[in-house]
């Protein structure tokens, strides 16, 4: 009987303990009144001979009564304390029976064909989209993953991220040389004439800023003349640098072939090439990306931009209104519905989770296996024997019940039979 307190037992294997306790009284009530037919039918068989019927009945019945409760008690433990061998099997072979399980699992249901055979006959895919596309089922698993993520990001340690971030600007960014890529991506660009337009948009951009700005040439170039000037004079230079540089403009604008935009051309073509091959205007890339990188205020801005897109996540994952959220949840509904529909999606789903289930199962079945056998490993051979006792017990009990009226079934027809083959027996 195990041992464990009814408080320290959850509530199904206290319901499991009283139906097994019924069932010990009920077998050992069949065995004592088994035993109190015997002694009445032996104490008056004399007077009436029928009774001896009664008493092999009786007789036999004890007999397999007690037979099958040694050999139910040999099971989990030692019947009344005595050592006898191949007793107390459980709790002696409780490792034995673990692997043995373990293997059994293992063999039988971890087995490739097994598990494809399986999943074959079930529509996964569209399982999964009828219940996804339900609001309530694609806002809860939002919800969910809402939750996961919030976790992950108040797990992590912002001084681990922002150091990650450092180590990864400097392996991708900061380590490799910029000079002979940024020469090539910018030979190709002038060779494709790409670069026109960036160059038609800054004409545009000083254009706009000319004619919002014409107040600015005011003692531009004047206030550099010497003091005997007259002040008219002053006013006209001003006035014809102004002009000067509107008109400089305008030409670059409207002449394809200015020779600004050529000189332009000339410029990128050799920077294009001294980026590539000569070392000095390299150095200088390479000391300018230096001097960026490990600039404090880099770093400061960095850390902020991380500090602000973890903030600003925290707070739209917590919020189920937010558009994160709801989007989150439309895009799951959109995936239920092709799920639901798309015959084609559902087959590459259905074959991509069983490639996946039975490659994890060739490659980790063994390991699945063996977390039976640890944890049963890991049991207490008592608590082990009281496990096993309380999820079985009450059915083994019916072996003593029937192995009682088997017996005096058994006990009868021996006797009949005996008396009806040697009369007088």
């Amino acid at each position: 009987m195990p041992r464990t307190p009814m408080a320290l037992l959850s509530p199904a294997d206290q319901v499991r303990l009283r139906a097994l306790r019924r069932m010990k009284a009920v077998a050992l009530g069949a065995l004592i009144f088994m035993a109190v037919v015997f002694v009445i039918a032996f104490a008056f068989q004399e007077r009436q001979p029928w009774l001896a019927y009664v008493r092999a009945a009786a007789e036999g019945g004890m007999v397999g009564a007690l037979a099958d409760w040694f050999a139910v008690t040999a099971l989990f433990r030692r019947p009344l304390g005595l050592p006898i061998p191949h007793t107390a099997i459980i709790p002696n072979r409780k490792d034995e029976i673990g692997r043995t399980l373990g293997e059994f699992v293992e063999t039988n249901f971890l087995e490739a064909s097994v598990v494809r055979t399986k999943l074959a006959s079930t529509a996964i895919a569209k399982r999964a989209g009828e219940w996804l596309r339900e609001p309530a089922h694609a806002e809860r698993v939002a919800a969910e993953g809402a939750t996961i993520a919030t976790a992950v990001l108040n797990a992590l340690s912002d001084d681990d991220v922002r150091d990650l971030i450092t180590d990864l600007a400097r392996e991708h960014l900061v380590s490799p040389e910029w000079g002979p890529p940024a020469g090539a991506w910018l030979e190709k660009i002038v060779e494709a004439d790409a670069h026109h337009g960036a160059v038609d948009l800054a004409a545009d951009s000083i254009a706009r800023w000319l004619d919002a700005n014409a107040e600015s040439f005011s003692g531009l170039i004047s206030r550099r003349l010497p003091g005997w000037v007259p002040k008219l004079a002053h006013r006209f230079v001003d006035d014809t640098a102004y002009n000067e540089a509107v008109k400089f403009v305008r030409a670059v604008q409207a002449d394809p072939k200015h020779p600004a935009r050529i000189a332009v051309d000339g410029y990128l073509a050799r920077l294009a090439d001294s980026l590539q091959n000569d070392p000095a205007t390299r150095a200088k890339l390479e000391n300018a990306k230096a001097s960026l990188f490990d600039s404090p205020r880099v770093g400061a801005l960095a850390a902020e931009a991380w500090d602000t897109a973890k903030n600003g996540l925290l707070t739209a994952l917590a919020d189920p209104d937010s558009g994160l959220r709801v989007r989150a949840a439309q895009a799951l509904q959109e995936i239920g519905d092709r799920l639901t529909t798309d015959a084609a999606l559902q087959h590459r789903v259905d074959t991509w989770v069983s490639d996946a289930a039975v490659f994890l199962v060739d490659r980790y079945r063994h390991d699945i296996a063996s977390i039976i056998t640890d944890t049963v490993e890991r049991w207490d051979p008592v608590e082990t024997t009281e496990k096993i006792e309380l999820m079985v017990g009450r059915d083994l009990q019916y072996i003593r019940l029937n192995g009682t009226f088997v017996g005096a079934l058994a006990g009868l027809a021996i006797f009949t039979i005996a008396h009806l083959l040697i009369p007088g027996v």
